[in-house]
């Protein structure tokens, strides 16, 4: 017996237009959404180093928020994750049998929320924090990335929707979290054996 949360009712209609349009789209087109759904995340992982390396340089207390984008990241991750295992909605290519770009996941890799989501909306909102320029490319690059998962089949709407709240509002506390502390720990880790971390000098 199947237990799991059958999501189609929120906004199935609007997943099997979008997975249709897929279907019609040209073959570049397809061919460059899936690259991009499946490599995306390493655009964040590159951003992440240009923020830490310009704060390293400037020699800030700003490099300690820069250092923490990747912590806070797996940290909404692993909150995204607890979801999922609290709600247990089925793949929306399970549930409603359409073929899609991207191999249906197995039953029990559940969908709701998107963990590509969270993680590219904790990685943009936790970069915007340390620099306004590289945040807004992180935007517009997890926006990207949300809708990618939809397109290949593998996530509802709702799903991108709800893992970018989720992202979004892990990195916006744990980095108010972390520069309530950021003075203090620049001039610790100045003093250790993590200095390079923190100082071009």
């Amino acid at each position: 017996m199947n237990l799991a949360y059958d999501g189609s009712s929120i906004d199935g209609p609007a997943y099997l237009k979008i997975v249709n349009l897929a279907d019609r789209a040209p073959g570049w087109v397809d061919s460059l959404v899936t690259g991009w759904s499946t490599y995306g995340l390493g655009v964040f992982a590159l951003l992440m180093v240009v923020g830490w390396w310009r704060a390293r340089r400037a020699e800030t207390a700003a490099t300690v928020t820069a250092l923490a984008v990747p912590l806070v990241t797996v940290l909404a991750f692993g909150v995204d994750s607890l979801l999922k295992l609290a709600v247990h909605e089925d793949r929306p290519c399970q549930r409603l049998h359409v073929l899609t770009l991207e191999a249906c996941p197995v039953p029990g890799d559940w969908s709701f929320p998107s963990n590509h989501a969270a993680l590219a909306s904790a990685a943009a909102v936790a970069l915007l924090l340390v620099s306004r320029r590289l945040g807004l490319l992180a935007l517009a690059a997890a926006v990207l990335m949300g809708a990618s998962r939809v397109w290949v089949g593998v996530h509802y709407p709702h799903d991108v929707l709800i893992g970018f709240v989720v992202g979004a509002l892990v990195a916006l506390l744990a980095i108010w979290a972390v520069r309530r502390k950021q003075s203090a720990l620049a001039a610790r880790l100045k003093d250790g054996p993590l200095r390079p971390l923190v100082t071009a000098a």
